[in-house]
């Protein structure tokens, strides 16, 4: 196993009209993977992906599944591309740690073999329906803070909570009133989440309080944050059916950014995750920490790449996101003897 290696997984938001395609075309081993995603779910999910439309890809239900099934994709195709008569998931290519931004810890399941890919799809699209749900039965939303250093912004998500709470008699939903610090992505960037009404109060105290930008998300409910504690039960339930198994890799968690590797372990923390805070920088930091040096980002985007060079200084970047990107990282693999 390679000591310096980790995979980075993309989460919602990094979904584009025609992600995949190119590698649908270029590759015999991303083909399957679209291929089984479309029998596992019944409907041609590649189709959606590479044609659309924009607005019923960028639902919750939908966005999920194919960001996840576009990562394992790419991933299949650079193990290919090392080993064309010789790959799996983790093969030739062996990487130290697995790390996912939000949904992108269901893409790990698969590359870690804690669930197969069919049960891995089937899932995520239960949990995107499920924080759809939610998202309609509490409306809310996120909102980027930029240049405010984080306990800041958690004073200001507990001042914009205990306001909004305080303007409702009796609240109908737990995330009602509620406002987080959702996902802790680098220095300067962090994005907060919530029910609208407590939202537009955070929003407003950040801009007081000297953030630089305050910039809303467009997303479809108030993700990682109090407001998802429903769809987190019902998650736990739907977890509790699956074949979970231990990961041959170890996978970071979001919420505590320390390695997983047991099943049970990895059953808790996918239900939780969906309304618990993601801790991005602390991951990274985590895994310099562990000797990591090179990071490899696989699937659509690259704003995790982003992330990692504000984190990070002086640690090898790589991205694969288009077909090209293969063969480049492929033999930049290879002439760092990786």
């Amino acid at each position: 196993m390679s000591t310096r290696v980790a995979f980075l997984f993309p989460g919602q938001g990094s979904q584009t009209v025609g992600m995949g395609a190119d590698i649908y075309e270029a590759s015999p081993a991303a083909r399957r993977v679209f291929e089984a995603a479309d029998t596992a779910l019944g409907f041609p999910l590649s189709s959606l992906c590479f044609q659309g439309p924009e607005d019923t890809l960028r639902s919750t239900i939908n966005a999920q599944p194919a960001i996840v099934t576009v990562s394992l994709a790419f991933l299949a195709a650079l193990q290919e591309a090392l080993s064309p008569d010789d790959s799996s998931w983790i093969s030739p290519l062996t990487p130290a740690f697995l790390a996912g931004h939000s949904v992108g810890e269901w893409t790990e399941l698969t590359a870690a073999s804690v669930l197969s890919l069919e049960e891995t799809i089937k899932g995520v699209r239960e949990r995107g329906r499920l924080m759809e749900q939610e998202g309609t039965s509490c409306p809310g939303g996120m909102a980027a803070i930029i240049a405010m250093e984080p306990d800041v912004v958690e004073q200001v998500c507990q001042e914009a909570t205990e306001r909004a709470l305080a303007e409702i008699s009796e609240p109908v939903h737990p995330g009602q009133g509620k406002v987080i610090a959702a996902n802790y992505n680098a220095p300067g960037q962090i994005v907060i989440s919530g029910e609208k009404r407590a939202l537009e109060l955070a929003c407003e105290l950040a801009k007081a309080r000297g953030a630089k930008r305050v910039i809303p998300l467009a997303v479809s409910g108030a993700f990682h944050s109090p407001v998802m504690r429903p769809a987190a039960d019902a998650l736990d339930s739907v977890l509790s059916e699956l074949q979970i198994k231990d990961a041959v890799i170890p996978i970071i968690s979001n919420i505590s950014a320390t390695p997983l590797t047991d099943a049970h372990a990895l059953r808790e923390e996918l239900a939780k995750q969906v309304a618990s805070s993601v801790q991005w920088t602390k991951t990274v930091e985590y895994l310099v920490s562990a000797g990591v040096t090179t990071f490899i980002e696989i699937g659509p985007g690259n704003a995790l790449a982003g992330m990692v060079k504000r984190i990070a200084k002086g640690v090898t970047m790589l991205n694969v996101s288009k077909a090209s990107d293969v063969a480049k990282v492929a033999a930049a693999l290879r002439e760092a003897g990786i």
